[in-house]
């Protein structure tokens, strides 16, 4: 039932964001606010990819659960960023050469019987409400109206309409320069076939791409191509209304770590926990997780992606959550881990101590024009320095040797983007606009050792730090905050949750 009620809170729109008819939830900030951003995405777009291309975008599949039974619908990133639609059998045609007509939608046609089982299906009146996209036609016409474009006529038009219409892009037909985009890569992913001097991977059967690669075969003087990177690099800077959604969300996340550290306690579960999270989420209007909420106690929090959630929390445990919301479409990223019996013992401070200095280092490299592999060279400065001192590392030399080594505990980078997607595209320098987080961890796991391939140096080093691993064992700490960086400088939209070991001992347990 969630996806019916955004549903009806895009249709809604059609009121000009005034809810008394459907009682729901309005886009943050407002109705007209939204479309006026979504216009202004589509815009960027056009002028991106050029009159001499077309570009054809999908609503996101629907996906089995079970048997008869769906996974709530979740629509594609890049469809819902152009158009603001969150509903499924709906097409998105960008042409930026037309004269008037430069997106139009196609929507599937409304079915009492349908809508009865699955909900409301949106009118053309309600798209253009929701979108700003002006231009809606049945999704039954949208192969003739391709099949027109491409060949260089007009779809139910006099030749000199369509001339008028679309002359630009018929020009670049006749001169073989005309593009048909698609979001997928074509031919093999991100190219790597063609680039190595082979030919290009056959796209499957039934994709996007073979579907683009069919109609270039049909049609003469167009070549089909995959534009996705054009919508991933507009992405990399966000929008005043997305900055402005994205606050308020991880806003609500933030809150929600606080409640679920008040849930923790010895001899609870971590299935409780979550709750406690996603139930904030719920009752603050982001009406979904924007990613599967971790939760991990004891050596669970060693596992990175651990999401079970089954296991019942004991005296001395360390709790790993990693948890966002997703409201109204955007999603940060938070991690938190602290005691569940509001005590760290030494063995736990001094392995947060480290991570949260290595979160400091990377916090004060983040700055406008920076790269962002500064962030991750700070914090790994600090993890040598701090993890050779605690003895699980043996190599005091920089170098691959050591590099390899904080590897072993340091597994993944600290930095990536947030927005639509939990790691939404992020460019290569921080800019403003740009959303990311800043996520040191290390994971102590004695296994490790023991899956080290047989060497010399690897028998010296296993043998110099097992003492060490030993003492830490079973230990991981993740520290993460989602942050903006603005004209001003870097904010962190998560400062909600605390993040000091002080302010933290003072909450965890409080909850009844």
């Amino acid at each position: 039932m969630k996806r019916f009620t955004r549903v009806l809170a895009v249709a809604a729109l059609v009121t000009g964001g005034s809810l008394s008819v459907f009682g729901q939830i309005p886009p943050y900030g407002g109705a007209a606010e939204y479309v006026a951003d979504l216009a202004a995405r589509r815009v960027k777009t056009l002028e991106a990819l050029g009159p001499e291309t077309v570009l054809v975008a999908w609503s996101a599949p629907t996906r089995v659960y079970s048997a008869d039974v769906d996974y709530e619908y979740r629509q594609d990133s890049a469809f819902l960023y152009l158009t603001g639609i969150e509903q499924e059998e709906t097409i998105l045609v960008l042409v930026p050469g037309a004269k008037t007509r430069k997106a139009i939608v196609f929507s599937r046609e409304g079915d009492a019987r349908r809508e009865h089982w699955n909900g409301h299906t949106l009118t053309p009146a309600e798209i253009t409400a929701a979108s700003g996209i002006t231009t809606v036609y049945p999704l039954a016409s949208f192969q003739p109206f391709m099949n027109a474009l491409l060949g260089g006529t007009g779809l139910q038009q006099s030749p000199e309409d369509a001339a008028t219409e679309f002359g630009t892009f018929f020009d670049a037909i006749k001169q073989n320069k005309a593009r048909l985009g698609v979001l997928e890569p074509i031919g093999a992913v991100g190219g790597r076939g063609a680039a190595a001097g082979q030919p290009p991977a056959a796209p499957a059967p039934g994709s996007h791409a073979a579907w683009a690669l069919e109609q270039q075969t049909k049609f003469p003087g167009v070549t089909a191509a995959g534009v996705g990177r054009v919508i991933a690099t507009q992405r990399q800077i966000k929008t005043p209304y997305e900055q402005k959604v994205l606050r308020r969300s991880v806003e609500i996340s933030a809150e929600a770590h606080i409640e679920g550290m008040k849930a923790a306690r010895p001899g609870r579960w971590e299935y409780e926990v979550e709750a406690a999270i996603e139930y904030w989420y719920m009752k603050n209007g982001a009406l979904s997780w924007g990613y599967p909420s971790i939760v991990g106690s004891g050596p669970n929090a060693t596992t990175l992606h651990y999401e079970k959630s089954t296991r019942q929390m004991q005296n001395g445990d360390l709790l790993l959550v990693d948890a966002a919301a997703n409201f109204q479409g955007l999603t940060g990223d938070i991690t938190r881990t602290y005691p569940v019996n509001g005590k760290y013992s030494a063995e736990q401070r001094a392995i947060y101590e480290l991570v949260l200095e290595a979160q400091e280092a990377g916090i004060a490299a983040a700055k406008a024009g920076s790269p962002t592999a500064a962030i991750t060279q700070a914090c790994r400065a600090v993890f040598a320095r701090g993890l050779l001192a605690l003895g699980l590392i043996t190599e005091a030399q920089p170098g691959d040797a050591q590099n390899a080594q904080i590897s072993r505990w340091f597994t993944h980078g600290p930095v990536h983007g947030i927005g639509l997607d939990v790691h939404d595209p992020l460019g290569q320098q921080l800019a403003a606009g740009s959303a990311f987080v800043i996520e040191p961890g290390l994971y102590i796991r004695e296994a490790v050792l023991d899956q080290l391939p047989k060497s010399p140096e690897n028998d010296a080093f296993i043998a110099k730090a097992r003492p060490a691993v030993q003492k830490y064992k079973n230990i991981g700490v993740r520290i993460e905050d989602s942050f903006l960086m603005t004209a001003d400088g870097l904010v962190m939209l998560s400062v909600k949750a605390p993040r000091q070991m002080r302010d933290i001992e003072k909450i965890v347990g409080t909850g009844r």
